[in-house]
């Protein structure tokens, strides 16, 4: 399927989180970076918060409500962990 989030802002922000993490190390090297293994991290990212969104709808609907509230992410969340998935 197509991608939800555009392709830059996406690989910028990969690149804004992964900064500290090369500068922490001896070297100070930027690391360069695929495009296959961005695309990777973002259908991964894309994956991860269509389905957390999506057990966040079912809390919503559940409560009578539907407009997701942080609660109903924070409440699917807590679900996912008790089930054996972390995130």
């Amino acid at each position: 399927t197509d991608l939800l989030l555009r392709k830059l802002p996406f690989a910028r922000l990969v690149r804004e989180i992964a900064t500290p993490l090369y500068q922490m190390g001896s070297e100070g090297d930027n690391w360069r970076w695929q495009s296959g293994a961005i695309q990777a991290l973002q259908e991964a990212t894309e994956a991860f918060l269509v389905n957390l969104f999506m057990d966040a709808n079912l809390c919503a609907i559940h409560a009578k409500r539907v407009t997701i509230q942080v609660k109903d992410i924070q409440l699917a969340r807590r679900l996912r962990a008790a089930w054996g998935n972390p995130v």
